[in-house]
């Protein structure tokens, strides 16, 4: 499987219905290349070459992870599609996308997924802001008028 991934973003079609994917396949080539070569099989068995028990290692655990269990196989490829966004890793973007298309994730599905990972990245900010309020010596606790305390809490 995580060859499967780290390789879907040159593989066009994978959706259901035949539909081709080659617009998601051009978006990840026309990035700048110095930045995100295209994984090629060369590079997947260089790899391999490289760190054998570890590459195998590393496709037991992925496949481990991704299997069904407490989840089914399609929200486990929502929840990697959100934290990729997060991440901000082009490849598994890409090549969660359309592995959680293929578990049955439809497109609204990923979008919803894509949004709750953009609030909870802008979250984050949002939280650490009482860090910056605490430099400014903001209280950190506050008493309301019945003397009840209201931590500080993001």
């Amino acid at each position: 499987m995580a060859d499967e991934l780290v390789n879907a973003h040159v593989v066009p079609g994978n959706r259901p219905g035949g539909r081709a994917t080659a617009t998601i396949n051009q978006e990840v080539l026309r990035m700048p290349e110095a930045m995100y070569q295209p994984t090629t099989p060369q590079v997947a068995a260089r790899r391999r070459e490289l760190a054998p028990g570890i590459h195998a290692a590393w496709d037991q655990f992925s496949e481990a992870v991704f299997a069904p269990g407490a989840l089914d196989e399609k929200t486990k490829n929502l929840i990697a599609v959100a934290v990729a966004h997060v991440t901000q890793c082009p490849y598994c973007i890409t090549g969660h996308t359309k592995l959680a298309h293929r578990k049955g994730a439809t497109d609204e599905e990923i979008m919803e997924a894509i949004w709750v990972a953009a609030e909870m990245r802008a979250g984050g900010a949002y939280a650490h802001s009482t860090l910056a309020l605490n430099a400014l010596g903001v209280p950190a606790h506050s008493h309301d008028e019945h003397g009840a305390d209201h931590g500080a809490h993001a």
